[in-house]
């Protein structure tokens, strides 16, 4: 029953029940004989404030058979673990793998690309941060994270949704023009081509 231990163990990992998701995780590598689940052990161990035991794991022997994807995921936890013990460049240093070299939209690149511009940015580094920070967007065709809005941040630009709808307050609604009082019943369209000018939201 390896693969139901599995699925419960990343349904609670999912929620943040970090102890009864170890749990299940660790019956399961133990039924299977499978090591892909080591990143969410080791994240677990983070969750449940344990980095010393998060890098403890990213050193087993059994994680050098891992696929690119788990492998580099378990590098991430491994930083994020020096960070939570005050090591940011030690943080940076497990982010220095050949994968960085990757130009390609990988599924695991712009996890990769953002956790070491995350760390860059740690270190004060905001150019280097910011190139790391493009690539992760420029590969990142899932929107698995946030690397535009924080690339807009560190170069100062505002990012608008154009699809949101503005919303006037009482102290900001335009007044209707001089001679279209009691129009305001009709459609946005019905306003606009009685010459009411645009709709709102449309600007």
């Amino acid at each position: 029953m390896g693969v139901v231990r599995e699925a419960a163990g990343i349904a609670a990992y999912s929620i943040g029940k970090w102890q009864e998701a170890l749990s299940d995780l660790r019956a399961a590598r133990r039924m299977t004989g499978r090591h892909n689940l080591l990143p969410i052990i080791a994240d677990c161990e983070r969750g449940l404030g344990r980095p010393e035991r998060a890098l403890e794991i990213a050193r087993d022997p059994a994680a050098s058979a891992l696929d690119t994807e788990d492998r580099v995921e378990l590098r991430i936890v491994a930083s994020g673990a020096r960070r939570d013990l005050g090591q940011p460049d030690a943080a940076l240093v497990e982010l220095q793998v050949p994968e960085l070299k990757e130009r390609r939209a990988r599924p695991w690149a712009a996890r990769l690309f953002y956790a070491y511009a995350d760390a860059l940015l740690e270190l004060g580094r905001r150019e280097d941060a910011r190139e790391y920070f493009s690539r992760a967007s420029a590969v990142d065709r899932e929107g698995g994270t946030d690397a535009d809005e924080r690339l807009a941040e560190l170069e100062g630009v505002e990012i608008v949704d154009a699809d949101e709808d503005i919303v006037w307050t009482d102290a900001e609604e335009p007044e209707e023009p001089e001679g279209l009082e009691g129009m305001g019943t009709g459609s946005p369209e019905s306003r606009a081509s009685a010459g009411g000018g645009q709709p709102r939201g449309d600007s």
